[in-house]
């Protein structure tokens, strides 16, 4: 009897020891199926995101396709609308006078030649007296020259007689010159007896500034009116040396007005200055305003402006479509629903005629159905009016659904609300 129990256990341990391999081996593999099926989860979602309906309805997803877009490659530069030193007049008085009269309001239209105001100083009858004084003289000189030329040319009066005569001509006639320049660069009419100063646009333009008031005293060099041509107006960038290389003149220009609409405006470079600006190490290059559009700027806005190099036909999305994520960027496309399990229902409740969902009852709702995102790795080049070139990492679907509007939300949600760089 005891022999039988002794080979009973021998049996059992001779069988154990076959056993227990084979199940720590079983063991074994299935966590390693489970741990890569874990690790498979893991990856589809770091690259996978799904939200409810109500959740892509409430975020307002947009999708949309590649576009082949003409993107040029950009050099960004700042600067200012200007007008050319002709299109622009500081009107002052070459003689000092109170301010008679003014004719016109800031903002106001003017002609070239037109009276912006009027200044008294009886200098001016002064002027007038002795330029007519001397037109007078000069008549009577004349006559008298002609006459003692004569008696001369007869041996009647000595020869030094006409040339006393001559001389007093020569001087009233640069008498009556000297007050005819001075008369005609204020303005002032040659046979008047008026003490009153025109003040005079030189030019055609809005006026701006009016920095003098009536019964004031105009002093000579101050300004008293400023006058503006916008119709030549240009923009004044500044462009840093690095860049210089591949500006040329007849390059193309957008800009928009960062104070404004930031409307998009064209103009085409015209000059590049050969000196730098500052310390700063600019140099100023100047470009021409389509003449449509500048009727309506005035000088001195800042502008942020693109200098277009060159232009190429690439793939494109608008710039919202691409997010950051680290050191990546991407873009999200919307999965074919039929490729995802249907989302199962607890209860099939029917909305009556005329009732909404917010009139069920409490507890009787049913599991929304999801729509689910994948995002894929792409590399963005140039940026230009609102799109950017993009370079796929991997091959979609043509007809493939791109999140064009909301991608930023849906990063954040695979991220699980953290901080995400748009």
């Amino acid at each position: 009897m005891k022999n039988i129990i002794i080979n009973t256990i021998s049996n059992i341990k001779i069988r154990t020891s076959f056993l227990l391999p084979a199940f720590c081996f079983f063991l074994l593999i299935s966590c390693g199926e489970k741990k890569a099926e874990d690790v498979h989860e893991e990856e589809k979602s770091e690259n996978e995101v799904a939200l409810t309906e109500k959740q892509f309805k409430t975020i307002g997803i947009v999708t949309g396709s590649i576009e082949m877009k003409n993107l040029n490659t950009i050099i960004k530069a700042n600067g200012y609308t200007a007008v050319p030193p002709q299109n622009m007049a500081n009107i002052s008085t070459l003689i000092g006078g109170v301010v008679k009269d003014i004719y016109v309001l800031e903002g106001t239209y003017v002609a070239k030649g037109k009276t912006l105001a009027t200044i008294q100083n009886l200098e001016v009858t002064e002027m007038q007296e002795d330029y007519n004084s001397a037109i007078a003289n000069i008549e009577y000189l004349q006559l008298e020259y002609n006459r003692q030329k004569t008696l001369s040319d007869e041996n009647v009066n000595p020869r030094k007689i006409v040339q006393e005569v001559k001389s007093k001509l020569a001087v009233e006639r640069a008498r009556a010159q000297a007050a005819k320049n001075k008369l005609q660069a204020l303005n002032v009419s040659l046979n008047g007896k008026s003490s009153l100063i025109p003040i005079v646009s030189p030019i055609s333009g809005y006026v701006g500034k009016i920095s003098v008031s009536k019964g004031a005293f105009a002093e000579t060099g101050v300004t008293l009116f400023e006058v503006v041509d916008n119709s030549q107006m240009h923009l004044d960038l500044n462009v840093y040396e690095k860049d210089l290389g591949t500006i040329s003149v007849g390059q193309e220009v957008d800009f928009v007005l960062t104070n404004q609409s930031n409307k998009s405006i064209k103009g085409k470079i015209f000059g590049i200055n050969k000196s730098f600006s500052n310390e700063s190490k600019t140099v100023a290059v100047h470009a021409k305003i389509n003449p449509g559009d500048a009727k309506d700027l005035i000088s001195g806005m800042y502008v942020s402006a693109n200098i277009n190099i060159n232009n190429q036909t690439v793939q494109a999305l608008p710039k919202d479509a691409i997010v950051r994520n680290g050191d990546k960027y991407f873009i999200y496309i919307q999965k074919d629903p039929h490729e995802e399990k249907p989302a199962v229902k607890k209860e099939d409740h029917k909305l009556e005629e005329g009732e909404t969902q917010a009139e069920h009852k409490e507890g009787e709702t049913e599991e929304q159905n999801e729509v689910h995102f994948k995002a894929i790795e792409v590399v963005p080049g140039t940026t230009d009016l609102g799109y950017t070139e993009i370079k796929l990492v991997e091959e979609i679907p043509a007809n493939a659904k791109i999140v064009i509007k909301g991608a930023f939300y849906l990063l954040a949600a695979m991220k699980g609300g953290g901080e995400h760089e748009h």
